[in-house]
């Protein structure tokens, strides 16, 4: 695990070089980030092509996360955890519950303690034997950020003696090579081969700063794990699920497509951008979260897309819709440019921007409903700027601060809302999806001279 005193520390441009040196070593690399961000592992697989999964304390119990891990580090010599925020901060401000320090301890993962070294001298010392001693913890080695190499000349014998930690090298100032938050979360197929260059670039000066070949033996000490997969349901017979996955909606836990295949899903990737319609013998479609606003002319002029959506959903095909894919399915959504433009119209209402983000954090959502698709509860988290008039009231919200609100519409086949879910805590929930994608199926099987609804059948939820 890459962990840091703080945000801001340079994790991800440490950690983005350190996978890069790692699979230009011909290493089968497998990559990890704690807590529910998307973003880090969809780059980590797109640019540097390592295997990456999330890693989160919140979604799941101990058993499932060790499960995931080891599932996630199958066939690779070397993982790598990238941390979140403080190595120590956790989902309160007095608890390291949540934290990476839980997800090394309960992973059994050895860690390296990333120092920003700038504006800093001896201090850096200080800081390091304060991280080692705050709690028994796996800090096995740090690495000074942001430092020069007279600096970690200078200092790496006091603060391997002041604090008892190995220092295994430094990262130079590097104002050309910081990957930016846009760079993560929008990269466009034009700028892969760039950012590899760069990239590489970064590993090469890495290789000189770093002893890479240290974290190797470092990551070499962890012992084996095991985990334990929870019990879930399995269909009798594989159901074909439609899968957005473009620009638009590229937000999609790899372990929840997983999760779906194991509980009987043949998923069928598409495009609401740019295919004309919902591809053929598909019995259920899910509209995960992604860039909506920033593709609202392409997906609001893909007009046969959106009228296949209202027909196929209105003659109730279940639809499961989270964030990007619940903006997808309003009747207007406001683009990044504040344009309005027309959608699928199966939610009554608009979203737009609110130059602010809404609930964000984690969330626990339950369902009076019996039959709820999330009956027995489900975890997730929220993060949007974007907000809807019509949010809707069929799941109750509790976030880890006692608040509670609202949120979700489930209505016969239709479950879609803001919250991202996490299926693996609660199984069941993916497996209840596909019962109703196979009871839609057989019904329309058993009709095969239906007619499509007319245009009434796009009605809201």
């Amino acid at each position: 695990m890459i962990a840091a005193p703080s945000s801001g520390s340079g994790k991800t441009t440490a950690v983005c070089g350190i996978l890069q040196a790692l699979v230009n070593r011909k290493m089968k690399v497998s990559s990890f980030k704690c807590g529910p961000d998307y973003i880090d592992p969809m780059f980590h697989e797109k640019v540097i092509g390592t295997k990456s999964r999330n890693l989160d304390s919140f979604f799941t119990d101990d058993g499932t996360l060790r499960y995931l891990f080891v599932r996630g580090s199958e066939g690779t010599d070397i993982s790598v955890i990238e941390a979140v925020m403080g190595f120590y901060d956790g989902r309160s401000t007095d608890s390291v519950i949540g934290s990476s320090y839980e997800i090394s301890e309960k992973t059994q993962t050895p860690v390296v303690l990333l120092v920003n070294g700038r504006g800093a001298a001896i201090s850096i010392a200080a800081v390091v034997k304060g991280f080692k001693e705050f709690r028994s913890n796996l800090i096995k080695g740090c690495i000074l950020n942001n430092v020069s190499a007279q600096t970690y000349t200078a200092l790496k014998p006091v603060i391997e003696k002041e604090a008892g930690v190995e220092v295994i090298g430094y990262i130079p100032r590097l104002k050309d090579m910081v990957l930016s938050s846009r760079h993560l979360g929008l990269v466009l197929p034009d700028e892969v081969e760039e950012l590899r260059d760069g990239l590489n670039r970064l590993a090469a000066i890495l290789e000189e700063s770093l002893d890479i070949g240290r974290i190797v033996e470092i990551a070499g000490t962890a012992p084996e794990i095991e985990g334990e997969a929870p019990a879930h349901g399995k269909l009798d017979r594989p159901v074909r699920i439609g899968l957005a996955s473009d620009e638009a909606f590229c937000f999609t836990y790899a372990d929840n497509i997983l999760l779906l295949q194991e509980c009987g899903a043949e998923i069928v990737p598409f495009s609401p951008m740019r295919d004309a319609r919902i591809p053929d013998g598909v019995e259920g479609i899910i509209l995960s979260g992604g860039y909506p606003e920033l593709h609202g002319a392409e997906l609001s002029g893909n007009t046969s897309m959106l009228e296949d959506m209202r027909s196929k959903i209105g003659a109730g095909m279940p639809v499961l819709a989270e964030c990007g894919g619940f903006m997808y399915l309003h009747e207007r959504m406001e683009d990044a440019d504040g344009k309005v433009w027309p959608m699928a119209g199966i939610v009554k209402g608009e979203v737009r921007n609110t130059g602010h983000l809404k609930r964000f954090g984690y969330v626990t959502l339950t369902s009076d409903d019996p039959d709820s698709i999330i009956a027995g509860g489900v975890k997730g988290h929220e993060f949007h700027y974007w907000d809807s008039s019509n949010c809707g009231s069929s799941w109750k919200g509790v976030k880890t601060s006692g608040k509670v609100y609202d949120c979700g519409h489930e209505e016969g086949n239709i479950s879609v809302g803001f919250p991202h879910l996490y299926y693996y805590s609660n199984p069941e929930v993916p497996y209840r999806f596909l019962r109703r994608c196979e009871a839609w199926g057989s019904v329309k099987k058993a009709r095969p001279d239906e007619r499509r609804i007319e245009e009434d059948s796009g009605r809201g939820a």
